[in-house]
């Protein structure tokens, strides 16, 4: 499943992962270039969202490797990861009820140099500059995921992790966010994505990784995806 010359910037091989004594991970192996974006995809409960907790150290355990510029990171901790310049983007996005907008935005602590200005963020979200002052969490469910996003934009961080980035919006603001992620990819991100939407990752995404019960069962890159897609439908059951 490995296609791509050189180094991989994420290279996670044989990784197990368990909340307390349930087991989630049965030995995930896929791998991101630089300047990529690549998908877990995947039926729900299939370990998708958990392989990125996983990235992250966010889980009770995990066994295996998961490298980051070639260093090994699985003794490492969540904030020793995020230092590393890797961002991660929850489900459920984790605004902030007591903080407006901009508070929210500038929460994140900066870890590199070469990230977005608070007035770069504004331009790739115009509708966060209008409602800057507001309460974070009467944005809508589009407008607190373009917040989510933005926030882990000025860290500096150079791999995003997102999960499920489209999650219960309007097909207007599914298009918006995909536009959002090529321009990152155009500005030199890595990015790698949870997605249920097959077709929003389709043309956005390099490669993608099927997971099944806790494994990559499939590798899938752009070029063959049109001959594919009876084998993801089947995958996704769609």
């Amino acid at each position: 499943m490995r296609d791509a010359p050189g180094q991989p910037l994420l290279d996670v091989t044989e990784l197990r992962a368990w909340y307390g004594d349930s087991q989630a991970l049965h030995g995930v192996t896929f791998n991101v270039y630089q300047g990529e974006v690549v998908t877990l995809l995947g039926r729900n409960g299939a370990g998708k969202s958990t392989t990125l907790k996983s990235v992250m150290s966010i889980v009770s355990r995990r066994t295996g490797s998961i490298r980051h510029q070639g260093t090994e990171c699985l003794a490492l901790t969540s904030d020793a990861i995020a230092r590393r310049g890797i961002a991660y983007c929850p489900e459920e996005r984790g605004i902030y009820s007591s903080l407006t907008v901009e508070e929210n935005l500038l929460l994140p602590p900066v870890i590199a140099p070469g990230g977005m200005s608070v007035e770069e963020i504004y331009t790739l979200f115009p509708n966060l500059r209008e409602r800057r002052s507001g309460q974070g969490t009467k944005l809508s469910g589009g407008e607190q995921q373009m917040l989510a996003i933005g926030r882990i934009l000025r860290t500096g961080a150079k791999l995003l992790l997102l999960d499920e980035p489209t999650e219960g919006l309007a097909p207007v603001l599914v298009e918006q966010i995909g536009a959002v992620i090529a321009t990152l990819k155009q500005r030199g991100f890595t990015i790698l994505l949870v997605e249920q939407n097959a077709h929003f990752a389709a043309g956005l995404a390099d490669r993608h990784y099927v997971v099944e019960d806790g494994r990559v069962v499939d590798m899938i890159a752009r070029a063959d995806l049109a001959a594919s897609g009876a084998r993801l439908a089947a995958y996704l059951g769609v």
